[in-house]
């Protein structure tokens, strides 16, 4: 079934608004995946904030013309499915990660974060970047280190001076 003009139009502004708003994506060829397996996909890629979407060629070059993603332009062919991560840059990539493990078909072609357009063996430094709540703790981590040293510090002091009292007691008790 041939799309119309007006849902062509559609298509192309739906993806040039996720494209606006997202941090990362990745282009992967979807040939052969069954549809049980793209429906479990979408479901987990809902799930995970990821903005998944299977588009023509012609029509994502159009979408992505004048956005940060402009460069996977250059390596749209075959089918051609399109992840933008939403919420955290590593979020599509875990999630296509992830599926080509389970489905063989799903071949990842390319990965562009920041303007950049990344080989798809990349995707494994992509997935293992820190979701939002991962860095939030590490951050935090760092942040109260020279606290607690401080704190540490501060009571190392007392307790010298009461260890040494106690030996002063001791060797007291010892002479008489």
């Amino acid at each position: 079934m041939a799309l119309q003009l007006e849902q062509k139009k559609d298509i192309v502004a739906d993806v040039n608004a996720a494209a606006g708003d997202a941090l990362a994506a990745v282009l992967a060829d979807h040939r052969g995946v069954s549809v049980a397996e793209m429906t479990d996909l979408r479901r987990r890629a809902r799930e995970s904030g990821v903005y998944l979407r299977v588009v023509r060629n012609t029509l994502l070059k159009r979408a992505v013309h004048g956005t940060g993603f402009e460069c996977l332009a250059e390596v749209a062919s075959g089918p051609t499915m399109l992840a933008f991560s939403r919420d955290e840059p590593g979020s599509a990539a875990r999630l296509l990660k992830d599926a080509a493990a389970d489905i063989r078909e799903l071949d990842i072609k390319a990965l562009s974060i920041g303007g950049q357009l990344l080989p798809p063996d990349a995707i494994d430094r992509m997935a293992s970047l820190p979701t939002r709540e991962q860095a939030l703790g590490m951050l935090m981590s760092v942040m109260q280190a020279p606290v607690a040293k401080l704190v540490r510090t501060l009571m190392d002091v007392p307790g010298k001076l009461t260890r040494t009292l106690a030996a002063v007691r001791d060797q007291r008790e010892q002479a008489t």
